[in-house]
């Protein structure tokens, strides 16, 4: 079974082109859902204890826990302490289930995988990208975004230009969603023959 690592900074249409590779068949684990999932069930009481007011009603409230760290982003450590195993527990469990079904290729869309060094796990890195004027435009037009939290979201993330490098496949999302589809069935294809080799090999 080939696993692909999907990435790419903020803006960029990752979890679009996450929806794209869904499209092909492909199976994906989405790290962003997972935290939510989380977030209303194993990671509140610890998180409760970080932040004792963040916890609305048993859920954790990502506003008020945004606000927390705004003050204290010291404590980014900490949250993540917390959230990261759990999140690698949820993943370990869904490639199981996939090599379990017989599957040749499977997504984990990984906003931070450079970051937290999760690339060396992964048999592919792909790394969605566009001009740095169209995601700018894309982060600000968000409800609530402002150029602070922009630059405050963009130095705790890998740059760009490095993650590209550091890529087997760049998908470039800044023309369209129908020419980034075309790119992710070449991807697709290319793999799903590669697991065919290997598995005959």
């Amino acid at each position: 079974m080939i696993v692909i690592g999907l990435t790419g900074s903020i803006g960029m249409g990752k979890s679009t082109t996450a929806a794209l590779f869904a499209d092909e068949g492909v199976p994906v684990n989405d790290s962003d859902q997972v935290v939510h999932d989380l977030y209303r069930s194993d990671a509140v009481a610890p998180i409760a204890e970080l932040f004792p007011n963040v916890v609305v009603g048993g859920v954790v409230d990502r506003v008020k826990l945004s606000e927390n760290l705004a003050k204290n982003p010291a404590k980014f450590r900490d949250l993540e302490a917390i959230v990261h195993p759990l999140v690698r527990a949820r993943e370990v469990a869904f490639l199981q289930r996939q090599r379990e079904l017989g599957c040749s290729i499977v997504v984990l869309d990984i906003p931070l995988l450079f970051e937290t060094g999760a690339d060396a796990t992964m048999d592919k890195v792909v790394v969605v990208s566009c001009e740095p004027d169209v995601q700018r435009q894309r982060v600000l037009s968000r409800p609530g975004m402002t150029e602070e939290k922009f630059a405050l979201i963009l130095s705790r993330q890998t740059p760009d230009a490095e993650k590209r490098a550091r890529a087997d496949y760049v998908i470039d999302t800044g023309h369209g969603i129908d020419m980034a589809r075309e790119q992710v069935k070449t991807i697709v294809r290319e793999l799903r023959e590669q697991a065919e080799q290997t598995n005959h090999a």
